[in-house]
């Protein structure tokens, strides 16, 4: 499961980068660009703190298990 988490966790913020130069092209070529374009990049941002914390806790919790090594 984790390789799929961390997996998820890279297209997403390959869509958050998309998302993000988009805002910035919008803002160039109209100055305010349209609602939807400005808050598109919040559903990436929300998707990549849940599972970067994830990905930052899975260590920690397979040590506090008593398990081996996650990395």
């Amino acid at each position: 499961m984790s390789y799929w988490i961390r997996q998820f966790h890279r297209w997403v913020s390959i869509a958050f980068t998309l998302a993000v130069i988009a805002n910035f092209v919008a803002m160039a070529k109209w100055g305010t660009p349209p609602a939807w374009i400005t808050y598109s990049p919040l559903l990436p941002l929300a998707l990549l703190l849940f599972t970067g914390l994830y990905l930052f806790v899975l260590p920690y919790a397979v040590r506090w298990r008593g398990g081996r090594s996650a990395a």
